[in-house]
């Protein structure tokens, strides 16, 4: 069973930055793509960083320019650094990966990101 754990969430002033780390339990370079999505209270989960096995990105342009994903193979874990952060990016913020080839997702427990003064 594939485990992924988040970290790095809290409580931030805006404008602050925090970096939130996934651990994944298996070897990342098997997933086709992995990615970051948030969910605020009442609003549907969203996309927020999307990477891929040969490091293509992609992010919707609420986060464009301000958040950067990035993948380590050989620790397992992919990064959300997240700039320049507004009370708008408060949720929760879940990792993802994708198993194209045996048509499997995984979830993370998620890990709560606050942006208020």
């Amino acid at each position: 069973q594939v485990q992924l754990v988040e970290s790095g969430g809290g409580l931030v002033q805006p404008g602050g930055s925090l970096r939130l780390s996934c651990v994944v339990s298996s070897n990342i370079f098997r997933f086709d793509t992995m990615g970051w999505y948030r969910q605020a209270p009442g609003k549907l989960r969203e996309l927020v960083a999307h990477i891929t096995r040969d490091d293509s990105t992609n992010y919707p342009d609420s986060v464009k320019g301000r958040f950067t994903i990035s993948r380590d193979n050989a620790k397992n874990t992919v990064y959300l650094q997240s700039n320049s952060l507004k009370p708008e990016d408060t949720a929760v913020y879940y990792c993802h990966a994708d198993d194209l080839r045996l048509g499997l997702e995984y979830w993370g427990q998620g890990t709560q990101v606050t942006v208020s003064s």
